[in-house]
């Protein structure tokens, strides 16, 4: 579907110049919602947090010194750089990302904190530019919902694990099918919405790559917390609604138009998010998996 990858990278390269951060409140409010302390947020440049997060993966990992971790879809940083705080300088970090405008920002907060164990990659995590069985974890926020191409997403982690390998991502399932008309918009694809999938689907596909124990745990989140960023740029950042029980309304960003994409399609998200409470259909999920050990890379 290169009219979705298309509009991904657009919208997340006009996210990345945003100027959104840790700075703002409604941003810091959407991270700490999501699990992020203020403290973690404080030991790394405000920057590379744009309230983008469904989850904290880093705090669920159980990232160990030493280890190699893998973080798709890294955005500006903000999980590549706490995971190398946790690997330390005997470990290394790896973000992938295909918004070369998110990789000159995630290089960019790197430096500023002084990060030498982390580096990044321009790729698109269904095609991971890593050897086989060269990592100890890999994780993501809130990405893998974009990629129209789930299947292969999950057999490329498959493959870049070590055997014993561990999955630790937090991302947005559905509990229930979405109305048609959000299901099947572009612009809700990109806002994190119409590309989830089912719950028990999400399961299915990891089992069906190799992995075993594999879990999907609601975490019970709002997401409505997004609703806390005025102005929002960012995936399933909607701003406040204007009528009581409507809170989601698409502004500008990743959900909101271009330029080169037109209005029409800000208005029509906007039109769509204002009939429908996501906390129906939606979840922020946490979900790990292990690929077993001694095993060889499944073929596509």
């Amino acid at each position: 579907m290169p009219e979705i990858t298309e509009a991904v990278k657009v919208k997340y390269g006009s996210v990345a110049a945003s100027g959104l951060s840790t700075n703002h409140a409604g941003v810091r409010a959407v991270a700490e919602a999501f699990g992020y302390s203020p403290q973690e947020l404080a030991s790394i440049p405000a920057e590379a947090n744009m309230g983008l997060s469904c989850g904290n993966p880093t705090a669920t990992a159980g990232l160990k010194p030493g280890e190699t971790v893998v973080d798709l879809g890294c955005g500006g940083g903000l999980d590549v750089l706490l995971a190398a705080q946790k690997v330390g300088p005997t470990g290394k970090a790896i973000g992938i990302d295909m918004t070369p405008q998110m990789l000159d920002l995630a290089r960019a907060n790197a430096r500023k904190a002084g990060v030498a164990n982390a580096e990044f990659h321009l790729a698109a995590i269904d095609r991971l530019p890593l050897p086989d069985a060269s990592a100890d974890c890999v994780i993501s926020n809130c990405v893998i919902n974009l990629a129209p191409d789930k299947r292969a997403v999950f057999k490329e982690v498959f493959r870049v694990l070590k055997p014993g390998g561990r999955v630790a991502v937090s991302d947005i399932a559905l509990n229930k099918p979405l109305p048609a008309e959000v299901g099947t918009d572009l612009m809700a694809y990109v806002g994190c919405i119409a590309g989830a999938i089912p719950v028990e689907e999400y399961r299915r596909g990891l089992a069906e790559a190799g992995f075993s124990h594999v879990e999907v745990v609601d975490t019970r989140a709002d997401l409505n917390a997004y609703a806390k960023v005025e102005s929002q740029s960012g995936c399933c950042s909607p701003g406040p609604a204007p009528d009581a029980g409507l809170p989601l309304v698409a502004e500008a960003g990743c959900c909101g138009p271009t330029p080169t994409t037109g209005g029409d399609l800000h208005d029509r998200l906007a039109d769509l998010l204002r009939r429908y409470d996501v906390n129906d259909y939606a979840a922020s999920v946490r979900v790990f998996a292990v690929r077993p050990p001694d095993t060889t890379t499944k073929s596509a």
